[in-house]
Parts: structure tokens; C-alpha cells; sequence
């Protein structure tokens, strides 16, 4: 019987984001292809470090606790590697007892033709080409930062944390704003509070998370020692009364919102820091490269900010 991803949420993972490929990566650049193959195998048993987007992962297939019969998260390997090459990391996310068991191995290979095919309703990776190409393509992708972050915590929870424009949202409003001025985007937002905004790359994501967030719920109404481990927040630069339209379209999508910080300016760092979420998705990199300093950060390259 087929293993079928429709009603899951599934994840493309790139090796360069689940693990710290920085010595293997100046092989391949430094010695070429050939050395590159015979030091992966020479280490194929030495576990890689964990990267920038571990913690996510780690924290997200936890989830699959709430249904082991019918996992309602799936991530799978989508590497430029060779089958060859490839074998250190999936040894490795062996020995860190991740729970991923699917993998896809192209040599070099383009990543994100392949997203459709898996019902991917998010790609990470490392590699800025391959998240564009993503993108450009109208599909759910992102590029993570390098990032100092260490996950300590000993606790269960996944925080998550979006901005909304060009991320959840298309970027109607964005346009409106780079193109005019602030004024220009709060009058357009005033006119426009009651309609929703059209979906952005990461729409369905959230849709699929806010998903297992209500499996939760119901397994709490059911289970009163059951701790809750989703939390979501938004973390955008709007204010009032640019926040209306922002509510009205997570109450048209069926989407709670745990959080929303709608700062108008203040710089999103600060806020972050307290917040502290294991993953942070934003369209513009000039509000990553403060909070990829402190925490995972994964840039979004769509929209008129990221058409130069």
C-alpha cells in the first residue's frame, strides 16, 4: 500500500541545513569532486555536527508523537549529493536518532523539481541558488543563515516565527509601500482590512502547521496531561492600523496565531531575543542579519524586495 504525503506536512531538507557541512563543503571547493568523495567516505562514520536548522527539525519531528500510526510530519533528504557521497549524512541523522527515513539523492542535481512530486510545503537549504530557483518557480522555499545559535533548552516546545508580507502574504502591500511611501501603505491597508491578502511561499506551511497545532488541542481536551509543544507567532514591521487586515486574513485562512508583534519599526532583534524561536522565516535580509546572530533565520527571496 502506497505511503501517501497529501494530508502531511512535509519538509525538503537539504543536508547544507540540517548539518554543519563547512569542512566538507572546502574540500569539494579547495581539492575537487574526486577528494571530496574519498574524505566523506573516509568519515562516512564520523557524525556530521548539527546545523542551523537541527533544533527545527528535531523539535518538528517530535510531533509525530501525537500519531505514530499516521505521522503527521514527514522530512526528507533532498541532496545534491551522489548515493555515494550521501551516505555520511543519512549515517548521521542515523546517530541523532532523527526519524527521517527518505531521502533523495540528485549529484549535483537540480533540488527543486522535485518538490511538487513529494507534496513539499517547505525546502530548506543553505544554497541561495537553489532556494531562488525554488522561488522563482512559485515554489515554498528558503535559504538558512548562518547562524551561532545553540539550542539548550530542555524544554518540548517548537516556536515558530513569521513576518507576514511577502512570507504568509503575497507582497501587494509591500509593493505598495516601496513603490509609494508609509502613508500611501496605511491608507491602502485601511481600505482593504476586510479583504484578505493572497497567499505567499509559506501560506501552505503555516496551513499544515496550524493543522497539527489543532491535533494538539484536541489531544489536550482529551489528555489533561498533555503539554501543548506548538507556538506561533508573527513578527512584522506593521502597525496600527495596518494590523486589522493581518487578522482578518489568519481569521479567512482558519488560522490561529499564538503570537503577533506588529512593531512598526522597532528593530525585530530585540523582540526575537525574548521570543527566542527555533526558526525565523523573513523576505528581507536586512532583518535577518541582525537576528541570524542570535537564532536560526532562513531568508524568503520573493517579492519586490528581492527582485534586484
Amino acid at each position: 500500500m502506497p505511503y501517501i504525503l497529501d494530508n502531511r506536512l512535509v519538509v525538503g531538507l537539504a543536508s547544507s541545513a540540517l548539518f554543519d557541512l563547512e569542512e566538507s563543503d572546502a574540500i569539494y571547493r579547495t581539492r575537487g569532486p574526486i577528494r571530496y568523495r574519498e574524505f566523506q567516505r573516509e568519515k562516512q562514520d564520523v557524525p556530521l555536527s548539527q546545523g542551523v536548522a537541527f533544533p527545527f527539525i528535531r523539535r518538528l519531528l517530535s510531533l509525530n508523537e501525537l500519531d505514530p500510526e499516521n505521522p503527521p510530519v514527514e522530512v526528507v533528504l533532498l541532496s545534491r549529493n551522489s548515493p555515494d557521497t550521501g551516505l555520511r549524512v543519512m549515517n548521521s541523522i542515523e546517530h541523532y536518532r532523527l526519524g527521517m527515513t527518505r531521502a533523495v539523492f540528485l549529484e549535483g542535481g537540480t533540488p527543486h523539481r522535485y518538490i511538487p512530486a513529494l507534496n513539499i510545503s517547505l525546502f530548506l537549504s543553505a544554497n541561495e541558488a537553489d532556494v531562488r530557483q525554488a522561488i522563482h518557480a512559485g515554489m515554498p522555499a528558503g535559504q538558512v543563515l548562518q547562524s551561532q545559535f545553540s539550542d539548550l533548552d530542555d524544554d518540548r516546545e517548537l516556536r515558530i516565527a513569521f513576518d507576514f508580507d511577502g512570507v504568509l502574504a503575497d507582497d501587494e502591500a509591500e509593493s505598495v509601500f516601496q513603490t509609494e511611501n508609509l502613508v500611501a501603505f496605511q491608507m491602502h491597508e485601511l481600505e482593504k482590512a476586510l479583504v484578505p491578502h493572497s497567499p505567499g511561499p509559506l501560506k501552505t506551511f503555516l496551513e499544515k502547521v496550524a493543522g497539527i497545532q489543532l491535533m494538539e488541542e484536541q489531544r489536550a481536551e482529551a489528555d489533561s496531561a498533555y503539554v501543548k509543544k506548538l507556538r506561533i507567532a508573527i513578527v512584522t514591521a506593521r502597525s496600527a492600523p495596518a494590523h486589522r487586515r493581518v487578522i482578518n486574513t489568519m481569521r479567512h485562512w482558519g488560522i490561529n496565531i499564538n503570537d503577533a508583534f506588529f512593531l512598526g519599526g522597532i528593530e525585530k532583534k530585540k523582540v526575537l531575543e525574548v521570543l527566542n524561536p527555533h526558526i525565523f522565516f523573513d523576505d528581507q535580509k536586512l532583518h535577518l542579519e541582525s537576528a541570524a546572530s542570535v537564532l536560526p533565520s532562513v531568508h524568503i527571496p520573493f517579492g519586490i524586495t528581492n527582485q534586484a
